[in-house]
């Protein structure tokens, strides 16, 4: 099965695009994107802490823009991956009556992390900690979707 997979966050400046380039580096073989539930930074770059940090890691987010998360996104993807609940809670409330298109938590794939999300680090200014979490976790999804 070919997985389309979205990666999403608040802006789509910070974590979702770091997923998304962290993930395509770990499987380029599936078809990724990120977007934000907010329209903030519609068409911005990731966040340039954030693209450093990923940098510094091998990986490379200065081809992705932020875009918004919308309807059209479940039909779109297999597999729609938040990476906080407040993320998911607004992720569901624009899914369609009768779509069933799975919606999980980025960090359930982060096996021995002990974390229940991915903190923004926009606003903590922890690049590598979220990074760190991130890697961990499409790690643990990228086993989880060849197993």
């Amino acid at each position: 099965m070919t997985h389309r997979i979205l990666f999403v966050c608040l802006g789509n400046i910070c974590r979702s695009p770091a997923a998304e380039g962290a993930f395509r580096a770990r499987a380029p073989h599936y078809m990724t994107d990120s977007a934000g539930t907010s329209g903030w930074h519609i068409g911005e770059p990731p966040y340039g802490p954030m693209q450093a940090a990923a940098r510094s890691r091998g990986i490379d987010l200065s081809d992705l823009r932020a875009r918004q998360f919308g309807i059209e996104d479940f039909d779109r993807f297999d597999l729609i991956i938040g990476m906080d609940t407040e993320n998911i809670r607004n992720i569901e409330t624009l899914r369609p009556a009768g779509n069933e298109t799975p919606v999980l938590l980025l960090t359930d794939f982060a096996l021995q992390s002990g974390a229940d999300h991915v903190p923004d680090p926009y606003y903590t200014r922890d690049f590598d900690g979220a990074l760190d979490l991130i890697e961990a976790a499409v790690a643990g999804l990228e086993a989880h979707l060849r197993a």
